[in-house]
């Protein structure tokens, strides 16, 4: 059965990012590959969403970056969260926590 890719929603993208990063450092592709296999197929985020997402989050101080050397023996940026970074997962999962109570609840309505 092949899962239904589904274009990510305003905002989500951060969202997964930093929980993606929640457990430890990781280069963009390992990032793209953790969405990919957290959401089942369903979010797959390419290089051209990605990368300005990471440069947009670590110029908010939510994400640092060190270069270093990739499974694949290449040269790659890892990140990492940072302390605010880890605040904004709590907002941010908060937020969405909320959002996704209030959408299930209109479905439900009679």
């Amino acid at each position: 059965m092949s899962r239904r890719q589904t274009p990510l929603l305003q905002g989500t993208l951060d969202l997964l990012i930093l929980k993606s990063l929640a457990l430890g450092q990781m280069h963009g592709l390992g990032i793209s590959r953790r969405i990919e296999q957290v959401t089942h197929g369903t979010f797959q985020v390419k290089a051209g969403s990605l990368f300005p997402a990471l440069h947009r989050m670590e110029e908010a101080g939510w994400l640092a970056s060190a270069w270093g050397e990739s499974e694949n023996r290449r040269r790659a940026k890892y990140y990492r969260l940072t302390q605010a970074g880890r605040r904004q997962l709590g907002t941010e999962t908060g937020e969405w926590k909320r959002v996704a109570v209030a959408i299930a609840r209109a479905l439900e309505a009679t």
